[in-house]
């Protein structure tokens, strides 16, 4: 066939036979699609993949020889061809928390709680940056601090776009202060009794806060999204801040959205995660899982943004310090707990209807970020608030589809009956 096609000189026949090659690719899809078995569907896919790559490879090194003015490096990169250019690394770093040597601020009581969180939150974005981009060969984060135009508090985003393995992610650490607004003052007492007992509807409060928010949408649609967040949020009387908080809480938690379920990975998720609240309080994991199950549901569509972790809020029923180490804990607990998933599906070939169901996951993920998150909800009533680091967790890109069904026993089935059903992952 290519010796046929040497003789083609004229532009038009090397389009027609360019549409050829288009048409083979589109006629084996088809009948992948109509296969009993996920692996022949699998295998034939990839093999319409390769006929269109090996041929178009023929044509480029053609076309090349005769003629100057083709530049092979001009085309479009074939979908899921980064896997090839990708390696995991033999040892991640970072995910051996529990063996290394305790940071100063862990237990210097010298200082406030408040400076510890700081210091806390700065370290783990260093230590998840460092551990995310041990898989991305391609690019960097960049790192963009920014101070609030009103002095009060700044921030640094650390954002990777376009990379091989990581189409988008962010790693924001955030330490304001600012007066809290009567429509943020309402939404604490109304989520809270015991907020609603310790803060007057009719009295100013200020707030001070230090967090670390993180989201990560791999490129690989078998790679799954995840969402990581932990901060410390303190309350003053307006009129009398040398008092002290009137009230102080922990908050935060991880979760993970999968577009397709491999089981061995989110039990791993949550185990990891188990294993760190259980030294804490053995009550934390079951009663945070469950919470985690129930905050993260798009109520329009009746089903949870993914599979779970844990999530908490207003945390206090414990000594200051002894919820500083738990959270501390916690947080590195995630760098183990979902880097390593990263590694394991970040080469997994994929076609177009993987990347299609990626992305319209993607937009379930958007719709609960946008219309039910309470941080979502929280920056954007914040005066002064820096709209690209609140809206940092969206995906890059998306997908709605009018009445999207997956076929019953599909992958993508399999995966809507997980987020439509509780299930104990961590046994």
């Amino acid at each position: 066939m290519l010796a046929k096609f040497s003789n083609l000189k004229a532009p038009v026949a090397r389009l027609a036979y360019t549409s050829q090659i288009q048409y083979v690719y589109r006629s084996v899809r088809r009948y992948a699609t109509q296969q009993t078995t996920q692996s022949q569907s699998s295998a034939l896919r990839a093999l319409a993949t390769g006929v269109c790559i090996g041929a178009s490879a023929g044509v480029g090194y053609w076309y090349g020889s005769e003629n100057n003015s083709f530049k092979q490096q001009d085309a479009q990169p074939a979908l899921g061809s980064e896997v090839s250019r990708i390696h995991a690394p033999a040892k991640i770093p970072n995910t051996e928390y529990e063996n290394e040597t305790k940071p100063s601020y862990y237990s210097d009581t010298s200082r406030s709680m408040h400076e510890r969180m700081e210091s806390f939150v700065l370290d783990l974005q260093d230590r998840l940056v460092v551990a995310l981009e041990s898989l991305e060969p391609s690019q960097k984060f960049i790192r963009d601090r920014w101070e609030r135009e009103d002095g009060k508090g700044y921030g640094i985003s650390c954002v990777l776009q376009d990379g091989q393995v990581f189409e988008k992610a962010g790693v924001n650490v955030s330490v304001i202060e600012g007066t809290l607004t009567p429509g943020q003052l309402r939404s604490m007492r109304e989520r809270n009794p015991q907020t609603a007992k310790k803060l007057n509807a009719n009295e100013q409060y200020d707030f001070r806060v230090a967090g670390v928010s993180v989201v990560v949408h791999p490129r690989n649609p078998y790679a799954p999204t995840a969402h990581k967040n932990y901060r410390r949020f303190e309350v003053y009387r307006k009129s009398c801040p040398e008092a002290g908080p009137v009230m102080a809480w922990f908050g935060g938690g991880a979760d993970l959205t999968p577009a397709y379920l491999f089981e061995d990975d989110v039990k791993y998720f949550h185990q990891t995660l188990k294993q760190a609240c259980d030294p804490h309080d053995p009550q934390y994991y079951p009663r945070f899982k469950q919470w985690c199950d129930q905050y993260f549901t798009n109520i329009h569509r009746n089903e949870t943004r993914g599979v779970g972790g844990i999530f908490f809020d207003d945390l206090e029923d414990k000594e200051p310090e002894e919820l500083f180490h738990f959270v501390y804990d916690a947080g590195n607990a995630f760098i183990k707990a979902y880097v390593p998933l990263v590694a394991k599906r970040m080469t997994m070939p994929y076609s177009q209807r993987e990347r299609d169901w990626q992305l319209i996951r993607r937009g379930h993920y958007a719709e609960f970020n946008l219309v039910y998150d309470r941080g979502t909800k929280f920056g954007l009533m914040t005066p002064g608030a820096r709209i690209e680091s609140i809206l940092m967790s969206l995906p890059l890109t998306a997908r709605w589809e009018y009445m999207n069904q997956p076929e019953p026993g599909s992958p993508e089935a399999r995966l809507l009956d997980a987020v439509r059903t509780t299930t104990e992952w961590a046994g």
